[in-house]
C-alpha cells in the first residue's frame, strides 16, 4: 500500500487561559514564578514528585525528527504548534505492554490522603474518584517534546508549573488523547498556558532540545476509541483501545496515510481550530493592532459612446446565373478603432458603484472552547 505524508498537523497555539500563568486552567493549584519553563527529562522525577516512578521497563521508542515551527507573527518569541490528540503516530508503545503501572500509581496515591486530595484537585475529580480516573487512562510514550502544565506536590498542595516533557516520556492520556499524568513522578498534567513575559528555562536541557520543536497536544474534538501507536520494536503500527494497558493491542485493519517517521515532518499551520495570537508569541512584547486603511472611492468611468448602426447591405441579384458578388469593404482612411465598434474595448456601465481598495488582512483570535476534562 502506498502511503503519503500527512499534511496540516500543526497550527499556532491560541491563548488558552487569561493571566500570565494560570494554574492549569482549573482546580486549586498554586502558580509558580511567571515566565519559568521547567525542562523535564524523560526518566528524572524532577522537583516535588507526587509519587515514586511507575514507569515499566521496555524498549526505547524510535523517535522521529520534528520540523521547526514557523516564525511567530510578531517576529519574536516562540510560537507553539498544536497537534490533535487523535493524530496517528503521535505516541509510541510496545505491543501488549504498558509503559506505566496504573495499579501501582493508584495505590501510591491512595496511601497518602494529602497527595490524593491535591492530585484530585489538579485533575478536576473528587478524591474518591482518583482510582477510577486513573483506570480510564491509557499508557503511552511521547514521540516529541511536549509543552504541558505540570504539577509538583509542595506544602500539601499541587503547584502548577509550565513544563516541557522530553520525547520518550511515559504518560497516561485520556479519552481525547491528551496527557494527564507523568508516570516518572505521578504528576498531574493539564493543558499549557501561554506566557507573556521573558522565558526562563529551569532544569537541564537534553541533547537535541530546541524550543521551536516543542508541540502542544490539543484534546481531540471527539473521544478517541482507539489510539494508533508506533511500535517501539519494529516501528510499525499498533491499535490500542482507549482505557486499556496493552492487553487488547492489535495491528490496525487499515493503516494511516502517513509513515511513522513523517508524522512531525510538516510544519504547515493549516489546522482550522488554531489561530495566530495577535498579541504575539510567548515571550514577545504585545504589538498594537493595525488600523485599516481609509476608504477612498474609485474615480467614475467615462461615459460610453452611442453605438453607430451598421451600413445597409446591397441587395443580391435576382438572376441565379449571375452568382453572388464578393462583398469587398473599402480600406478605412483611419486604421484606429471606431467609437462604438465591436472591436473596441469594453466599457463599464455608467454609474457603476465605486470600489474600495482592499485593506490589510485583520487577524482575530477565536475564543478558546472549554477544554474537556
Amino acid at each position: 500500500m502506498v502511503r503519503s505524508p500527512m499534511r496540516g498537523l500543526y497550527a499556532t497555539v491560541a491563548v488558552l487561559c487569561l493571566g500570565p500563568l494560570a494554574a492549569g486552567c482549573g482546580g486549586d493549584s498554586r502558580a509558580a514564578e511567571p515566565g519559568e519553563i521547567l525542562l523535564q527529562s524523560r526518566a528524572v522525577p524532577g522537583p516535588d514528585p507526587f509519587t515514586a516512578s511507575t514507569v515499566t521497563a521496555g524498549a526505547p521508542a524510535a523517535l522521529p525528527a520534528v520540523a521547526s515551527a514557523p516564525k511567530s507573527p510578531s517576529g519574536a518569541g516562540v510560537t507553539l504548534r498544536t497537534v490533535s490528540g487523535a493524530t496517528p503516530g503521535l505516541y509510541a508503545g510496545t505491543q501488549e505492554e504498558a509503559a506505566c503501572d496504573i495499579g501501582r500509581q493508584a495505590g501510591l496515591l491512595a496511601a497518602d490522603k494529602h497527595k490524593a486530595k491535591a492530585f484530585a484537585e489538579a485533575v478536576g475529580v473528587e478524591r474518591s474518584g482518583v482510582a477510577a480516573f486513573l483506570r480510564g487512562l491509557t499508557p503511552v510514550v511521547l514521540r516529541a517534546d511536549v509543552r504541558v502544565t505540570g504539577h509538583g506536590f509542595h506544602d500539601g498542595s499541587a503547584v502548577a508549573r509550565q513544563s516541557v516533557l522530553q520525547a520518550g516520556t511515559a504518560v497516561l492520556v485520556d479519552e481525547f488523547g491528551a496527557p494527564r499524568v507523568r508516570c516518572a513522578s505521578g504528576a498531574p498534567l493539564r493543558q499549557p498556558v501561554a506566557i507573556r513575559t521573558a522565558l526562563v528555562n529551569k532544569g537541564e536541557p537534553w541533547t537535541g532540545y530546541r524550543a521551536d520543536r516543542v508541540i502542544v497536544i490539543k484534546p481531540a474534538a471527539q473521544a478517541v476509541n482507539n489510539l494508533l501507536l508506533v511500535s517501539a520494536i519494529d516501528n510499525g503500527w499498533i491499535e490500542r483501545p482507549s482505557g486499556t494497558e496493552g492487553e487488547e493491542d492489535a495491528r490496525p485493519a487499515v493503516f494511516p496515510p502517513v509513515d511513522p517517521d513523517e508524522v512531525f515532518a510538516d510544519p504547515t499551520p493549516t489546522d482550522p481550530d488554531g489561530a495566530a495570537d495577535p498579541a504575539g508569541a510567548e515571550g514577545a512584547t504585545p504589538q498594537p493592532p493595525v488600523e485599516p486603511a481609509p476608504f477612498e472611492p474609485a474615480a467614475p468611468e467615462p461615459p460610453v459612446e452611442p453605438e453607430v448602426p451598421a451600413a445597409p447591405q446591397p441587395d443580391l441579384p435576382a438572376d441565379p446565373d449571375q452568382g453572388v458578388p464578393d462583398l469587398v469593404e473599402p480600406e478605412p482612411a483611419d486604421p484606429g478603432p471606431t467609437a462604438g465598434s465591436e472591436a473596441g474595448p469594453e466599457q463599464d456601465p455608467v454609474g457603476a458603484d465605486p470600489v474600495a481598495p482592499a485593506g490589510p488582512d485583520q487577524e482575530t483570535l477565536p475564543e478558546a472552547d472549554e477544554l474537556p476534562r
